[in-house]
């Protein structure tokens, strides 16, 4: 049985129009979807969709495109919220490391914001509808009249719905944003605290309500309800972060730690070898860290772990761990 290439079944040059949108729908997807994997499905059978309609009617082909990705993650979202209720303990956002393209535009702070792993976690409180408005507009800066026709609302519907997201996203202190240099030296600062023995250094980096938690997918031991205040969390790394033998089985290895970013945060990258075994993101305000995220399914870090390999790293800070 032979295989058609896709340049058999859509023309080349439509073929280069929706590459030339590629990244952008991605990035739309993975701020709907808070899942990378999920993210390059959906922008996949937005494909075949281009590749089945009659493309002489397509007037604007971003518009069309987002529209069809959109109305799919949409559909998503519904089947996602029933899938979470019988997930493995808690569930995270996959994390994406700096420079992936997935990340998306990150020219305003509201752009940056949308990405980071706390507020992709927050937006799971939205209802489908009130999260693609918001990503639509603050991410993407969509008019209310473009949502409108994108989702089959009124623009005053679309207001209204970005009100209610903005509302249920409120906080009432501001992310600090941080450069690589910076992010660095918090981590150093971080694995220094969390490996000197004690829970007061850790305590002291965190914030009074900081929370912590953990996503191991049911595939590899994490705690499995959300950890809030400095002292529990504090407790919490120390058992996460102390090496023994049974570790270093259930992740095939002895792994080292880097210094790295996350979705625009400092994050600890924890690697054997050239795969990524777990990202634990720091969320960073003005008072110290006020939020600890660990991914370590291993079905969520695919993608950060072909980075990983694909990219200059640097050395270690804890190695053989």
């Amino acid at each position: 049985m032979s295989v058609r290439s896709v340049d058999d079944e859509i023309p080349p040059d439509d073929v280069e129009v929706f590459e030339g949108l590629r990244q952008r729908l991605g990035a739309i997807a993975y701020r709907l979807l808070g899942s990378a994997a999920e993210a390059e499905d959906l922008v996949q059978e937005t494909f075949l969709r281009w590749e089945a309609a009659d493309r002489t009617q397509v007037r604007v082909p971003a518009a069309w495109l987002t529209r069809v990705l959109t109305n799919l993650c949409l559909t998503q979202l519904q089947s996602a919220r029933a899938r979470r209720e019988v997930y493995v303990g808690q569930w995270l956002p996959e994390p994406l490391l700096d420079g992936d393209p997935m990340l998306g535009p990150a020219e305003t702070v509201e752009q940056r914001e949308s990405v980071s792993t706390a507020v992709l976690l927050l937006m799971e409180r939205l209802t489908p509808t009130e999260r693609a408005v918001y990503v639509l507009r603050e991410a993407f800066a969509h008019t209310h009249a473009e949502i409108a026709e994108l989702l089959d609302l009124t623009e005053a519907a679309s207001q209204q719905v970005l009100h209610r997201a903005k509302e249920h996203l409120a906080r009432e202190r501001v992310r600090t944003e941080v450069d690589r240099a910076t992010a660095r030296r918090v981590v150093e600062e971080f694995l220094a605290a969390a490996m000197s023995g004690q829970t007061e250094p850790l305590v002291r980096l965190l914030t009074d309500d900081a929370m912590g938690a953990g996503d191991g997918g049911g595939k590899v031991p994490a705690r499995a309800k959300v950890v809030v205040g400095a002292q529990a969390v504090a407790q919490m790394l120390r058992g996460v972060l102390r090496p023994n033998e049974a570790k270093r089985r259930i992740i095939g290895g002895s792994p080292d730690a880097y210094a790295g970013t996350a979705n625009g945060s400092p994050a600890v990258v924890v690697a054997v070898g050239d795969r990524v075994v777990g990202i634990m993101t720091l969320e960073l305000t003005r008072d110290g860290i006020t939020a600890v995220l660990s991914q370590a399914n291993p079905d969520k870090l695919e993608r950060a772990s072909r980075r990983w390999a694909a990219s200059d790293h640097g050395e270690p800070l804890l190695t053989g761990w």
